[in-house]
């Protein structure tokens, strides 16, 4: 689970493992496998990285 921004600026939290893409458009807006759209104040690159994190710990969590 990741800890994202909103426009309106109230926070939650998003399982990544349902991302399928991320764009910037030029705000950044991530798809999902079943086909919502989340628009968000993060960067691309952020939202990357708390994904990256996110699977870090998943697969140390199970080793």
């Amino acid at each position: 689970m990741i800890h994202l921004t909103r426009l309106n600026g109230k926070g939650f939290v998003l399982n990544a493992e349902l991302i399928r893409t991320i764009e910037e458009r030029p705000d950044t807006t991530i798809n999902l496998i079943n086909g919502d759209t989340l628009v968000v104040k993060e960067r691309l690159e952020d939202v990357v990285r708390r994904a990256i994190e996110y699977g870090r710990a998943v697969r140390a969590f199970r080793a």
